[in-house]
């Protein structure tokens, strides 16, 4: 049986902003602190086993409600601002490959995993999880170090735990592999890969719950 290959990953810090703890986008669940802690500590293992870590900021124009170009809201929170960084990522978009270079720089480093933290799980994460996964790098999100709010328009309403939740679900599926702050420190310094499942598989284990119920 052949041993697979170390993957060779980069950690991408997304968008942990004021905004999401004083702003106008308040982040819910994972609580706030929890997932703020996480993402200290996946930045911490990182640094400690070598794995790249980059930093992404999303800037909207100065006179934006959320994300002002230059205002308080808009600057890195300090659990990450006050951490090394390997690579800084200035967004406008929600995916943090769109205009930015990114995809190259992790191309010349021979990177071919990303691990993806920060906020929002449903929004930037997604947006990121989704065009890394179709451009065929393999991806792992960390549950406990990401988080979401509520939402309610006129498609309807979902909480901040329903959100979390179900995208938490859909990656797993299909896009990536989804796992704890924890037992992903513990893979860093091993072969040991955590896969995402398939549509297919999940499907059927959900029905098998219907019919079991």
């Amino acid at each position: 049986m052949n041993t697979p290959a170390p993957r060779k990953r980069a950690l991408i810090v997304v968008d942990v902003q004021n905004e999401y703890f004083e702003g106008q986008l308040p982040i819910e669940y994972p609580p706030p602190r929890q997932s703020l802690a996480n993402i200290g500590r996946a930045m911490d293992a990182a640094r400690a086993a070598g794995v790249p870590v980059v930093v992404v900021q999303h800037t909207e124009p100065s006179d934006s409600p959320a994300f002002a170009d230059g205002s308080p809201n808009w600057a890195l929170h300090p659990e990450v601002a006050g951490r090394p960084r390997d690579h800084y990522v200035n967004k406008s978009m929600a995916s943090v490959f769109t205009g930015t270079g990114l995809r190259e720089w992790l191309a010349e480093r021979g990177i071919d995993t990303i691990t993806v933290i920060g906020y929002m799980t449903h929004n930037c994460d997604a947006a990121t999880v989704f065009e890394a996964a179709h451009s065929g790098l393999a991806v792992e999100f960390l549950s406990d170090a990401t988080g979401t709010l509520p939402y309610e328009n006129a498609a309807g309403h979902a909480s901040a735990e329903e959100i979390h939740r179900v995208f938490s679900v859909v990656f797993h599926s299909n896009f990536a592999a989804v796992l704890d702050t924890a037992r992903w420190a513990g893979l860093l310094d091993s072969d040991e890969a955590v896969l995402a499942d398939n549509p297919v598989a999940s499907n059927r284990r959900a029905r098998e719950r219907q019919q079991a119920a």
